[in-house]
């Protein structure tokens, strides 16, 4: 009997789902890693920079209890997200040409987030850093490939809302 094997890119984006466990954020969980020549470059996950006090210790989070909806007002958060703390722990002569992969899930019910795609900063590091390709998961064993071009082609900080 042949043996199951995860495909490659579930296999990374189970490692990114592992290591949003470490989030400490109390409304969703994000993991990222960072791929080059098969091989992992960084992780990360969103939760307080280091030496400060996470929403989760603290019991609270600001963006939360203002009623912010999520994708809004990131300046009122406290948490540096997972895609900018994997980019900060890697070189960038490591991260040319790389992949991140990407998960989200809801930190109350742990319900994937079938939405996940980088905020328009993070685009802004990925782009910076060379990362080529980003795999958001947006279910189980489906996953979103955007390739970091159209991100540069299609400029979302020239969207008049931003302005």
């Amino acid at each position: 009997m042949a043996q199951q094997r995860t495909n490659k890119e579930n296999y990374y984006l189970d490692i990114a789902d592992a290591v949003l466990q470490r989030s400490t954020c109390l409304r969703r969980k994000y993991g990222a890693i960072i791929v080059l020549n098969d091989e992992i470059v960084s992780t990360g996950y969103n939760g307080a920079p280091r030496g400060r006090r996470n929403c989760c210790d603290l019991g609270h989070c600001t963006r939360k209890s203002l009623n912010i909806p999520s994708g809004e007002r990131y300046e009122l958060c406290r948490s540096v997200h997972a895609e900018m703390n994997a980019i900060i722990s890697a070189a960038r002569s490591d991260m040319l040409g790389a992949t991140l992969y990407l998960v989200g899930r809801d930190a109350v019910t742990g319900e994937l987030t079938t939405d996940t795609t980088p905020c328009s900063m993070c685009r802004r590091h990925i782009i910076n850093a060379g990362i080529t390709k980003v795999v958001a998961r947006i279910s189980e064993t489906e996953a979103v490939t955007t390739n970091v071009r159209e991100w540069i082609y299609n400029d979302d900080s020239l969207d008049p809302q931003f302005r």
